[in-house]
């Protein structure tokens, strides 16, 4: 086989010095057929290996077999079937070659987004447990929301990921935004659209927003990949190295790092900065609704004698002067407020903490005011009166016990009775 200086010293010959084929030949000291092959070429020449034998290919029909009723097995169940005897990573790179043949080939599409078109929303749960009372601490949700166009990254803790909890904090990321996508894009997560559809509270928030939600495919993160990458670069660059004291100071030290570091790179996918092409999404997105959407973890209950409510595991003390009506309930991430007949009867700040009893001094005064004036009516009750005016004395019931004989407390209701006839007997 010639080399690429000779296949150009070859054409060169011939084509510019007008040389027949014989004295290129002559001259280059090559055979004549060379000398062809070069010249009917229009590509230099280039190595190719004949290709060996592999001690895949004896196994390869068995593995033919497999794959076909199914497509998925692991390399390592095949291996077991077929009594591999060699190195897994041989058996790999053949199944890489011929596993498409049997499962097919998914290509992922280059998208490009419209300024103010959509934003990407996802759950973020980082490896960090916050304290969130005395002597606890969790881990706790992270709503993260990516801008389309722009790459604009938001982010927020939650106390739960309970759907109206969820929705308090889209709607603080896009208030802070100031303006509405026109799409905001979630997987099938529960609270959102578990069943393959939003729910009722998520349906009412995006027709308030004048936006629509776009639930993603089963089993495909890629349909929202930005927040995904946006959820490993939160992992690897801003967590590492932190520690937080509460769920306000977590939020607050990621707004800090989003806003100067994060959202002032230059992304290789748009070639500009989030908070420089922000700009041009807020100017294509939705102006805000005059009237803030329903948010918050809502319920209505009658309150009990025990004038508390639970709300997220936690009990919440209310005004027990409302005992025994109804009372509308409504949790932010920061507030639990209770409502009766317009009037609120209960403000308090939310526990991230469990099982705490949150309990307002005022309500614990109005109670003890109520029971007192309860035992001060129930004392001042009229004795019984005998129709012609005079009291009745109220006897204590041994005395009937004593009267009837009644002594044995612990006979069987039977014995009891005939000793209760005999003395009636006589």
């Amino acid at each position: 086989m010639i080399t690429v200086e000779d296949w150009a010293e070859i054409r060169r010959l011939h084509y510019s010095e007008g040389l027949p084929k014989a004295e290129v030949a002559r001259q280059l000291g090559i055979a004549r057929n060379t000398v062809r092959a070069a010249l009917a070429s229009d590509r230099p020449p280039k190595y190719k290996r004949a290709r060996v034998g592999s001690v895949v290919d004896a196994f390869e029909p068995q593995i033919r077999v497999l794959l076909s009723q199914w497509p998925t097995m692991p390399a390592t169940v095949i291996a077991q079937r077929i009594g591999w005897p060699y190195s897994l990573t041989t058996l790999k790179d053949r199944l890489r070659e011929i596993r498409p043949e049997f499962q097919g080939v998914d290509p992922a599409d280059r998208i490009s987004y419209e300024p103010g078109k959509i934003a990407q929303c996802d759950l973020w749960f980082p490896d960090a447990r916050i304290p969130v009372g005395p002597g606890q601490d969790r881990v706790l949700p992270v709503l993260v929301m990516v801008l389309g166009f722009s790459r604009l990254i938001s982010a927020v803790m939650l106390p739960s990921r309970q759907g109206g909890d969820l929705l308090a904090g889209m709607w603080q990321v896009i208030e802070g935004w100031g303006r509405v996508p026109k799409s905001l894009v979630w997987d099938r997560e529960a609270a959102i659209g578990g069943t393959g559809k939003p729910t009722v509270e998520v349906a009412g928030f995006a027709g308030t927003l004048a936006t629509r939600i776009v639930l993603a495919p089963a089993r495909d993160p890629e349909f929202k990949g930005i927040v995904e990458r946006a959820n490993q670069y939160l992992e690897t660059s801003f967590l590492p190295g932190r520690m937080f004291t509460s769920p306000a100071d977590f939020n607050a030290q990621v707004t800090e790092w989003l806003t100067q570091t994060a959202n002032r790179r230059l992304v290789r996918a748009t070639g500009s900065r989030p908070a420089e092409a922000f700009a041009t999404d807020f100017q294509a997105m939705t102006i805000l609704p005059p009237m803030a959407p329903m948010t918050g973890l809502r319920t209505r209950v009658r309150l009990g004698r025990d004038y508390y409510v639970r709300v997220d595991g936690n009990d919440y003390s209310i005004d027990p002067r409302v005992i025994g009506k109804f009372v509308d309930i409504t949790a932010t991430p920061t507030t639990v407020t209770a409502i009766c007949d317009g009037s609120r009867v209960a403000f308090h700040r939310r526990s991230w903490a469990k099982h705490a009893n949150v309990t307002d001094p005022q309500h614990v005064a109005a109670a003890q005011l109520l029971r007192a004036r309860y035992q001060e009516i129930g004392r001042q009750q009229p004795s019984r009166q005998h129709p012609d005016g005079h009291r009745v004395a109220l006897r204590a019931l041994p005395d009937y016990d004593a009267l009837f004989g009644v002594t044995d407390f612990t006979a069987p209701p039977s014995q009891t009775t005939e000793t209760v006839e005999r003395q009636q007997n006589l």
